[in-house]
């Protein structure tokens, strides 16, 4: 697979990443045999990238990447995140404290069997703690070794900002797919400005975009679809209408709508890389066989009309978990 940079620092991963959220929690019952199998499938297909963080299962998610790349780590790029506040397993809030993130990095290297954690991410903005103060925490981790490279998610300009002035940002992780363009008016021109690559999680729409989702309610009440407000009711007819476009290109390519909307992210620029989340293997190789899928701009064009803004019905997340998005 043919290889991206993530920021100016020099992080080099695969065009693809795999996001390994989903084999420990919010989507089905989790398969750790399937899913370590899917992970070293990834590694043969030239997948070097694998996103995880402490928060995912909790903690679990994390263990389970490290058993899978165990005697593979070398080659490969680690992304971790740390930021949420945990009780009982359930998250109640944020802490980015220094303290705690430090705590937290070392928390997950034990987690992760490894030495190092390639990219470590602030999982959601702290309004508590002075994003300087974290910045300076995670650069504090990249002089000891411990981790090479800072990155934010879900964060908005002021906040990116900030904290790229005092140690420099190599990735920003957000949602950002055909049917969830909040990024593109001001995030992606000042990312471009700033010299910070962007990581689409959720680039398949939460499987949206791949045309077997079912509405919310056919899904069970700790599935996360269960509870999205865009697989509601009347917005998932308007979502379903407005995504015809892609299952119509991807019956006339001979492709899969999955492929047809990962193929459109990574069209939008060399300093994006999506990771799509799978636990199985054969959906891992219909992802990675996008990156060959070429678009034309006539195509391109149309799928940006069918999904534009104005045509996706509902808000991508409930109320709550938005109060945790920085924008």
């Amino acid at each position: 697979m043919r290889m991206r940079r993530l920021g100016k620092q020099g992080l080099e991963v695969s065009a693809l990443g795999l996001g390994c959220m989903g084999m420990s929690q919010s989507y089905g019952t989790p398969d750790d045999a399937e899913s370590i199998a899917t992970i070293h499938r990834a590694i043969d297909l030239g997948v070097t990238f694998f996103d995880t963080a402490e928060v995912y299962g909790p903690y679990v998610n994390e263990e389970l990447l490290g058993r899978a790349i165990a005697g593979r780590r070398d080659g490969l790029v680690i992304a971790t995140k740390f930021g949420f506040r945990l009780e009982d397993g359930r998250i109640v809030g944020t802490d980015s404290r220094p303290q705690r993130v430090r705590e937290v990095a070392e928390e997950s290297l034990k987690r992760l069997g490894t030495d190092r954690i390639d990219l470590f991410y602030q999982h959601r903005v702290d309004r508590d703690v002075p994003i300087e103060d974290v910045a300076g925490a995670v650069g504090d981790l990249v002089r000891a070794g411990k981790v090479r490279y800072f990155g934010l998610s879900e964060a908005g300009e002021a906040t990116i900002r900030r904290a790229h002035a005092v140690h420099p940002v190599s990735a920003l992780q957000s949602e950002y797919s055909l049917w969830e363009r909040n990024l593109e008016p001001r995030i992606i021109p000042l990312l471009r400005t700033l010299g910070i690559g962007l990581v689409p999680f959720c680039p398949l729409g939460r499987g949206f975009l791949t045309g077997t989702v079912q509405r919310a309610e056919a899904y069970p009440p700790n599935d996360f679809r269960h509870h999205d407000p865009r697989l509601q009711g009347a917005h998932f007819d308007a979502n379903m209408r407005a995504a015809a476009a892609v299952r119509e290109l991807a019956a006339a390519k001979g492709a899969t709508p999955g492929q047809v909307a990962l193929a459109w992210l990574l069209h939008q620029g060399e300093d994006i890389v999506p990771i799509p989340g799978t636990k199985r293997r054969s959906y891992l190789e219909e992802n990675v066989a996008s990156a060959e899928l070429s678009l034309s701009a006539e195509e391109l064009r149309r799928l940006d009309g069918a999904m534009s803004p104005d045509n996706v019905s509902g808000p991508r997340y409930n109320e709550r978990m938005m109060s945790f998005v920085d924008r």
